[in-house]
């Protein structure tokens, strides 16, 4: 009867332990290991599970963190961008308010100062006026005619001390009237004004003039009444420190008085004044323009040149003879030549010519004015100020037109580019 297979196995098996007793011990350990190894994988694999959701945590409280910063730094941004604007909107109120403080001095110097007039009896010299035309008109004696009509300033004490025989320009402010050509000449005058045209303060050459004034009417004792009064309280408003309230508050605007028309003068002309300015420079361009602009006027009407044969400024005349083209050069006085040239525009159906102060001079009188430049040199506050008054004094306008516009407007009236 065969050996059953079982009891074979368990006879090898105690050989194997007599005669291999290490090797018993290993397969017992190994038995042991593969038992125990199966644990430590699956309490391995809980402790990497916990150590990974852990570190899922961690991403997560980081990615709120990054975005808790992002919001700090967008509120951060924010916040510096809001006070530098604060910083900007308090720096500007600082410096609207420090304008307003001069401002304010400005205006009560001002009027300390015409109320100490008013109770003085002694004469008052108002100038003298040196510098242009267009801030004489605009400013210095729109300013004088608010001083008269706001403070008893009586006409017969006041002397206006200008230059050209522009006394009718101060015909509301002044019972008398002083011009500068009668002490100097006119190259005199020019080197002492061209290198300064703003009276900031009162220079040697103008104390000069008023001496011998005072000399003139056997006065010893006067008051004087500079254009630096004017220019310190409208500084601001030309800087572009303050509104055009300034101006109307301390100015007066009225329409001049047409003077005669001149004699052997045709009945109908346009009043023409081109002269070179850094406005209107002295350019091939501008030259051709000049002719072309001539040109075309006399195929319509007289032209009455208003150049001077003399310069008492820096700005030079385009001289030009063609038919139908009248100068008045030979009737031409220092001493009067802004009151003639004044007469000529006044009785003129137009004014045209150079952008500058006789482009304001004509709406004075009620004439249309048309002005030409080619760089934009002036300040926009002048012009602005220019077209306010001309509408609030009738119908009179000053058309101010770019060079290099002026042949669109043409094409737009139909009869094509120059």
């Amino acid at each position: 009867m065969p050996t059953p297979p079982g009891r074979l196995q368990r006879a090898y098996a105690r050989l194997r332990r007599t005669l291999d007793p290490a090797a018993e011990r290993q397969r017992t350990v190994i038995s042991e290991l593969g038992r125990l190894v199966p644990a430590l994988i699956q309490r391995g694999d809980a402790h990497a599970q916990r150590q990974a959701e852990r570190m899922d945590r961690m991403a997560a409280a980081l990615t709120e963190q990054d975005r808790r910063l992002a919001k700090v730094e967008r509120d951060l941004g924010w916040v510096r961008t809001a006070t530098g604007r604060q910083r900007k909107v308090n720096t500007q109120l600082l410096r609207r308010a420090a304008i307003d403080e001069r401002g304010a001095q400005h205006a009560q110097r001002v009027r300390d100062r015409l109320r100490r007039l008013a109770d003085s009896p002694l004469p008052i010299v108002a100038g003298p006026w040196t510098g242009e035309v267009g801030f004489e008109l605009l400013y210095w004696i729109p300013f004088l005619q608010w001083a008269t009509e706001t403070f008893p300033l009586a006409r017969e004490r006041m002397i206006v001390l200008s230059r050209g025989g522009v006394d009718a320009w101060y015909g509301r402010v002044a019972g008398g009237y002083a011009d500068a050509f009668t002490h100097v000449t006119p190259e005199a005058f020019r080197a002492a004004t061209e290198a300064v045209k703003k009276q900031r303060n009162a220079r040697g050459f103008e104390r000069r003039l008023v001496r011998a004034v005072m000399r003139d009417r056997g006065v010893s004792r006067l008051h004087l009444l500079h254009p630096a009064l004017m220019y310190d309280l409208f500084w601001s408003f030309w800087a572009y420190g303050s509104t055009v309230k300034q101006l109307d508050d301390y100015t007066a605007f009225h329409r001049l008085a047409p003077p005669p028309p001149v004699a052997g003068l045709p009945s109908s002309y346009v009043a023409v004044r081109f002269y070179f300015s850094r406005c209107f420079p002295e350019t091939p361009a501008n030259r051709a323009f000049v002719e072309r602009t001539l040109a075309r006027l006399t195929e319509q009407t007289d032209v009455v040149l208003l150049n001077t044969p003399f310069a008492v400024d820096d700005h030079r005349d385009f001289e030009q003879r063609r038919p139908r083209v009248h100068s008045i050069a030979d009737r031409m006085e220092p001493a009067t030549n802004l009151a003639l040239q004044a007469a000529v525009i006044a009785n003129a159906t137009a004014f045209v010519g150079t952008y500058g102060g006789y482009s304001y001079l004509a709406p004075l009188y009620g004439v249309n004015s048309v002005a030409f430049y080619s760089n934009t040199t002036f300040k926009r506050q002048h012009l602005d100020l220019a077209h306010r008054v001309f509408t609030r004094l009738g119908p009179a306008r000053l058309l101010p037109v770019d060079v290099a516009s002026a042949d669109m407007l043409r094409l737009a009236f139909g009869t094509g580019p120059a």
